[in-house]
């Protein structure tokens, strides 16, 4: 991966580009040197004319040769939440994902023997980690946070309902752990300084909890919580198409490259629900 520079917090985060349309190649008109001449004579003006058009056709189609075509990045037709999601998929196993490519850790999610001690760590270390997105958007470092405020996606008061209702069972709620306080800690640093990379993290939070982590929370229910429905796992709201035509291709390429972080600190606080 290549090494992170911080954004200046003059630059702004989101910004339009400008599409201009390239010039068209200039067709010049010459007068005819010789008027007297007959149009049918070799070499005369049509002759002259043929070939001034010949020659204007080879000068275009060589300007569009030496034009190097545009790039298209993996999923970029679709807008750039498609794209941040076919980065992600490439960080999945193809048990996780049918579109995965990485080899397999650990047991396939089917062989998993999850605890409630160790489930309860989990969603302590969510509740850390999404208390402090919203805390960041609620506070901005950069204004362009405010955006993300009230999406309908927060999850830290759903997670406070749900622990309070594994206490009222008699289970003992733990502290964070040092998964969800790295990750928290990473999140706020970033985003006092590198706007692009913490909303890259931001929006892969929530889309892995609103797919993959839905199913996993259905799952564990199976398993071990009499198919009970957490607060967790409930919902309104639509973060998508506040990523959509936002940032310019180098913001982007930016975001892009912090997905793997995301996606390691992420799994790093899923791996507690086997601990």
């Amino acid at each position: 991966m290549s090494s992170l520079t911080p954004i200046s917090q003059s630059q702004p985060l989101f910004t339009k580009t400008q599409l201009r349309k390239p010039p068209s190649t200039p067709i010049m008109v010459f007068p005819n040197p010789n008027p007297a001449a007959k149009s049918s004579s070799v070499g005369g003006p049509s002759a002259v004319r043929a070939k001034m058009n010949t020659a204007v056709v080879v000068k275009a189609t060589a300007a569009e040769a030496a034009t190097p075509a545009k790039k298209r990045y993996p999923g970029e037709a679709k807008g750039f939440v498609e794209e941040m999601r076919f980065v992600a998929m490439k960080l999945h196993t193809r048990d996780q994902a049918k579109e995965g490519e990485k080899e397999a850790e650990g047991p396939p999610m089917a062989k998993w023997e999850p605890s409630v001690d160790g489930y309860l760590r989990f969603l302590v270390d969510s509740k850390l980690v999404f208390e402090t997105l919203e805390g960041i958007v609620e506070r901005p470092a950069f204004p362009e946070y405010a955006e993300f405020r009230n999406t309908g996606l927060e999850r830290s008061e759903n997670l406070a309902k749900d622990l309070e209702w594994f206490k009222e069972q008699g289970h003992t709620i733990p502290e964070p752990s040092s998964p969800g306080v790295t990750y928290s800690n990473y999140l706020q640093e970033l985003s006092e300084k590198n706007p692009q990379a913490f909303i890259c993290h931001f929006y892969n939070i929530y889309f892995a909890h609103t797919a993959g982590g839905r199913m996993i929370g259905k799952k564990v229910a199976e398993k071990i919580l009499n198919k009970k429905e957490l607060e967790f796992y409930k919902w309104n709201g639509d973060l998508t198409q506040l990523l959509q035509n936002s940032w310019t291709r180098e913001e982007k390429n930016h975001c892009l490259e912090e997905t793997e972080k995301s996606f390691k600190f992420s799994g790093d606080i899923l791996r507690l629900i086997l601990s």
